[in-house]
């Protein structure tokens, strides 16, 4: 709730300032360009272009902070992070409002495109700034007074731990870490955890429901050497969280070209960023994934009807087939297709199908080579529960077997699943869990690259696929 109420004072008063800065903006050309120009003006209360503009390029600057992240981790954040924020999106952000609503302006001369473009760009930027390390400045203050923090779990319970929580407890400047209670690794690193006031309340196995039961929001690793093996492991489950993981310095190679380090702490801790993808390509991706969709469920529909249609005459059972798999954060779903097998085709239990399946319709053998059994999923997209492109959503029979042979499969629900993946052009349907293991491989070369330019690329050869028929 705490959160929320900061992010609509953040918006609020970028809103304010971007409101305020139009103003001086549109008052400095209507009283000194056009007047220079025309030599009279317009009264600005009788120019629609002012209440318009105070409408629409608020709402500009808006969209241009969602889109870059900002309103990201919003308590998170220090002055200087704020500085060079507000100065790198105030600069982008003026360059476009120049050339789509100044360019093109009848002037006398460059240096009114110039002036106005300075006059847009200093107001704007100050009066963000200032509001902005206002709010800033206000959120450090409340969290170094100990009356706002981050639940935390401290992950080991040896004298790493131990020594790292008095250093915490005496440190001049309180970083916020209200501290739950410490995870254990192995048993034989266990120190008395008394002596820091804390107990241990559960072990690394656990970690998905201490992170939920202690509505954890940030973690610090601090294993043993002996420990490292696990780390990997530890790692790949809190990823899937919403969780911000701090380290010792002296691990980052366990985590090198696996995550990425973001944040120095002090000489003290590191934090590790899970991101996959830069914000601003996430929110482009979830535009893309809803226009898409939206346009392929309205521009298919006759199609779709056809498909249903054909499902229906050619063997008992319903059209669609519905059943449950895993995704993002290991959260389950119902994924939707058009029923490409006999009815009760698995009543001998979960099964994976093959070239030779004889539980496929003869209709169902034409739409899984062609993809287009997959084509309800866009309902599933609009629904925010996949995405146009990311690995494949198994279920979670196949899911434990992949991870008892390779544990890094985990890794794959960071990102929404999506109706084609570069495993699934590989690959495409896996007829048993060696081979969901090799397409995995794709998926998590896919995960470690994700970028606009390689959907569009693994899209357009998912559509090569579908008209050439080659699907498996």
């Amino acid at each position: 709730m705490r959160k929320k109420f900061r992010i609509f004072w953040h918006v609020f008063f970028d809103w304010l300032a971007a409101s305020f800065s139009w103003l001086v903006l549109f008052l400095y050309r209507k009283n000194y360009v056009e007047a220079v120009k025309h030599g009279y003006t317009i009264p600005v209360n009788q120019d629609i272009k002012l209440y318009a503009g105070l409408i629409i390029i608020p709402l500009f600057w808006i969209m241009l902070y969602a889109m870059s992240g900002y309103y990201q981790h919003i308590l998170r954040r220090s002055r200087l992070v704020e500085l060079e924020n507000t100065f790198g999106n105030s600069l982008l952000g003026v360059i476009i409002l120049f050339f789509a609503l100044i360019l093109d302006d009848s002037v006398s001369n460059y240096y009114d495109y110039y002036s106005s473009l300075a006059v847009l760009f200093g107001f704007h930027f100050f009066t963000t700034l200032i509001f902005r390390l206002i709010n800033s400045t206000y959120t450090i203050h409340k969290i170094r007074s100990k009356n706002w923090g981050y639940h935390t779990l401290l992950i080991g319970t040896g004298p790493k731990a131990i020594q790292l929580i008095s250093d915490l407890e005496t440190a001049k400047v309180w970083e916020g870490f209200n501290i739950k209670g410490l995870v254990q690794i192995t048993e034989q690193n266990s120190v008395d955890s008394n002596n820091a006031n804390l107990s241990v309340i559960g072990n690394w196995n656990s970690l998905p429901e201490l992170i939920k039961n202690y509505d954890i929001e940030d973690i610090i690793l601090c294993n043993e050497p002996e420990e490292s093996e696990y780390v990997p492991q530890i790692i790949d489950i809190i990823q899937n969280e919403e969780i911000h993981l701090k380290m010792l310095p002296n691990e980052y190679n366990l985590v090198l070209g696996m995550v990425k380090m973001n944040n120095i702490l002090g000489t003290m801790l590191a934090e590790v960023d899970f991101e996959v993808m830069p914000y601003w390509q996430k929110f482009i991706k979830r535009g893309m994934d809803i226009f898409i969709a939206f346009i392929a469920l309205v521009c298919l529909s006759p199609i779709l009807l056809l498909i249903a249609f054909f499902v229906k005459i050619d063997s008992k059972g319903p059209i669609f087939f519905l059943q449950d798999r895993i995704g993002l954060r290991g959260i389950p779903f119902k994924i939707i297709k058009f029923r490409s097998m006999r009815a009760n085709a698995e009543t001998s239990g979960p099964q994976l199908s093959s070239d030779n399946d004889d539980r496929r319709t003869n209709v169902g053998i034409f739409l899984r080579k062609t993809r287009l059994d997959e084509l309800p999923q866009f309902l599933n997209v609009l629904l925010g529960q996949m995405s146009l492109v990311g690995p494949r959503p198994e279920r979670q029979f196949f899911i434990d077997q992949i991870v008892a042979k390779a544990p890094i499969y985990k890794r794959l629900h960071r990102v929404k699943p999506g109706i084609t993946s570069w495993g699934q052009i590989k690959y495409g349907y896996a007829e048993d869990v060696s081979e969901m293991i090799d397409r995995m491989k794709f998926d998590i070369l896919y995960l470690e690259n994700m970028s606009l330019g390689l959907d569009i690329k693994i899209m357009f050869n998912t559509a090569l696929i579908m008209i050439q028929g080659r699907g498996k």
